[in-house]
């Protein structure tokens, strides 16, 4: 099929279900969202500046509109509701394994700022269910023959700090952390990810019920695998941290390479060791 043509890899009608759902609740299970607000906040103190007209792309408008009343919030969809130059500082909080075109999310975030505008995007890493992926995979294969789509794809660090160089970003940065999440069984992980609105929303999944032989295998397996000393098994949350710049022309710019005025050997108080071949005699 050509590349054009392929199916899109989020069922968007099925992942804002699945997200109404978790909203409609009493107690939605969003305490990942409040790690990220936390580091959102403590990143923003950390930088000289005022911002003044802020922009969230989330699936929880709700859960961001609280935290930033004068932001513009808007939904994750393929073609954001963004104007261009229009903002400070553009936050995507926590969507962006749903994205049918992770660069295009990226592409248009840089041209909703303002010269010298700030992006922050919190993404899933690649480590986050890497348990559960792994024994849904080993069960459905030992009773079924065979793998459907269960989790959706969530980039590693290298690839997404990529993105943000092809997206055009000035001085971009990646880093992460990971939390590991305890949980009595398997099952309390099953209903957080409902309650969190992050139930299987890829085009290509079964559309048919898991049949209840392969939960309770991926359960026992989880349990086989996975459990600690105490009885309780973890399940990770790795998140990653993507930093990025709208250019402008004041901004600093990286030092060509062989221009600096000290060595780090001086600096460190150290012996320069020289590589064969270095030519830098």
């Amino acid at each position: 099929m050509p590349s054009d043509q392929r199916p899109p890899l989020t069922d968007r009608t099925a992942l804002r279900k699945h997200r109404a759902r978790a909203r409609a609740r009493r107690a939605p299970a969003l305490f990942l969202h409040e790690d990220v607000l936390d580091e959102v906040q403590e990143r923003l103190a950390e930088v000289n500046r005022t911002f003044t007209r802020p922009a969230i792309v989330t699936g929880f408008p709700e859960f961001w509109q609280r935290a930033f009343p004068d932001a513009r919030v808007v939904e994750d969809t393929d073609t954001l509701d963004l104007e261009p130059g229009a903002h400070d500082l553009v936050i995507h909080a926590l969507a962006l394994h749903w994205a049918n075109d992770p660069v295009g999310q990226l592409i248009q975030s840089r041209r909703a700022l303002c010269p010298d505008g700030l992006f922050l995007g919190m993404a899933y890493g690649g480590q986050s269910l890497q348990e559960l992926r792994q024994c849904l995979g080993s069960a459905e294969a030992e009773l079924r023959g065979g793998m459907s789509p269960r989790v959706a794809p969530m980039g590693e660090i290298r690839d997404l700090g990529a993105l943000l160089q092809r997206a055009g970003f000035a001085l971009p940065v990646a880093d992460s952390w990971r939390r590991d999440v305890l949980y009595p069984s398997p099952l309390g992980l099953m209903w957080d990810l409902r309650a969190m609105g992050e139930t299987n929303a890829l085009t290509g999944r079964a559309r048919s019920f898991t049949p209840r032989a392969v939960i309770m295998r991926a359960i026992e397996l989880y349990a086989l695998t996975f459990a600690r000393p105490d009885g309780r098994i973890a399940a990770t949350a790795e998140i990653i941290a993507l930093t990025g710049w709208a250019p402008a022309e004041d901004q600093p710019k990286p030092l060509r390479p062989g221009s600096a005025a000290a060595r780090l050997a001086d600096a460190l108080n150290t012996d320069e060791v020289k590589l064969p071949g270095d030519g830098s005699d």
